[in-house]
């Protein structure tokens, strides 16, 4: 709780200038020697309060226990008193009304309304002893009637002393959660500053694999096969050396779409991009045959571009590591999800290389973590088959939804 020093420090010393002004006047309109040592003793008992409320203000720590609060109301009570024995002119009466109202500060409401209870009590004792039927005479009732309502109003104004520094403790205890919550969250958005970066370093490695690493691969694959068939079938090896001029002007415009799209983003269309990479992807040896049903508007470019750089990434798996002979490409497009799937009868992914025991290359775990952060799915089935059997052997099925759903967002 407070006191009356820190709660309402003005009251206290109002009250007791009034009290002295009062009684100092009575004195001197009173006259006689025999009042001189009343009146000094008088004010020597309001500078005792006063300098009590000074100390209180100063010394006195703000969790102070319960026990030097009662103290304190015990000095201040006994001053109250010898003061308005010294008093003649009654005015002092009226600093009993900090009584109840230091008490209410100090100890709580009940305390403060027992204290004016007792205040009254002991009036009316005063009063019942000192004065004779002094219920019949109209200044003693007044008096009674008005130390009364002083002590209403002292209880009022301090349950409102007390609620605003409630109210105060509340707004330090708020602001206080406020920095904290400041801090945290300083600290969040460095952390999640550092985990942007991290994503965005993970997401350039993956366009540079699916993106440049698929037609340099795919360069790689003509050039060798031009200088294989230079003597042997030169109409095979001049295709295949504009194929690879082909795959390498691809690249190049797929590096100037990567940074234009930074500055303004261009629609992208998964059906002609299909198209136009089947379409160069298939040669002599190999047929390469697409099927696309649906319509892909109302598709974002994220989830387009994941199914084709997937399809460009299971492309060169089957050319380079399958050594397939066909391989087929649908794309549906439904209301909901958009699925790619291709099947090839090459040797399956027991040809691909790991970088790791026991793993998968990084084309196919960047393709799966590219499709993961859309909340879609990756299905390979690549169990291998002999090639007589007619069927393929190796099919990725690659699944995204229409609007792209962050992993660890579902359920």
């Amino acid at each position: 709780m407070a006191s009356p020093s820190t709660a309402v420090p003005w009251i206290p010393p109002v009250l007791y200038t009034a009290v002295l002004a009062g009684g100092i006047y009575h004195a001197a309109v009173s006259g006689g020697p025999a009042h001189l040592a009343r009146v000094a003793g008088f004010v020597a008992g309001l500078a005792l309060l006063l300098a009590l409320e000074v100390f209180e203000r100063r010394c006195r720590k703000p969790s102070s226990p319960v026990r030097g609060e009662a103290v304190l109301l015990a000095v201040r009570l006994l001053l109250f008193t010898a003061v308005a024995a010294l008093d003649g002119s009654g005015v002092s009466r009226a600093l009993f009304v900090l009584v109840p109202f230091t008490a209410y500060l100090a100890f709580g409401r009940r305390a403060g309304v027992l204290c004016g209870a007792g205040c009254v009590a002991l009036l009316v004792v005063g009063y019942t002893l000192w004065v004779p039927r002094w219920w019949v005479r109209a200044e003693y009732v007044s008096d009674l009637l008005m130390f009364g309502l002083a002590l209403a109003l002292a209880g009022s104004m301090a349950a409102v002393a007390v609620r605003e520094q409630q109210a105060r403790a509340r707004l330090e205890g708020v602001l206080a959660e406020l920095e904290d919550s400041h801090e945290q969250l300083a600290a969040y958005a460095l952390r999640v500053a550092e985990l942007s970066t991290a994503d965005e370093r993970n997401r350039v490695a993956r366009e540079i694999h699916d993106s440049l690493g698929h037609h340099l691969t795919a360069v790689a694959i003509q050039l060798e096969k031009a200088e294989a068939f230079r003597e042997l079938d030169p109409p095979a090896s001049a295709k295949a050396v504009s194929d690879a001029r082909w795959s390498a002007g691809r690249a190049l415009t797929e590096v100037r779409e990567s940074v234009s799209a930074l500055r303004d983003a261009r629609p992208f269309s998964l059906t002609r991009a299909l198209a136009d990479l089947v379409r160069h992807f298939g040669d002599d040896r190999m047929t390469v045959t697409l099927q696309v049903t649906g319509d892909e508007a109302g598709y974002g470019a994220e989830p387009l571009t994941a199914l084709y750089r997937a399809a460009q990434e299971a492309l060169t798996n089957a050319q380079r590591h399958g050594r397939a002979t066909r391989i087929d490409v649908t794309a549906a497009y439904g209301e909901v999800a958009a699925r790619l799937v291709v099947a090839d009868n090459g040797r399956g992914f027991a040809a691909v290389p790991t970088d790791r025991p026991g793993g998968t290359g990084f084309g196919i775990r960047g393709m799966r973590e590219r499709v993961e952060l859309l909340g879609g799915r990756v299905d390979i089935d690549g169990q291998p088959t002999p090639r007589e059997a007619g069927g393929a052997v190796v099919t990725v099925t690659v699944t995204v939804p229409r609007c792209p759903i962050p992993v660890g967002s579902a359920g």
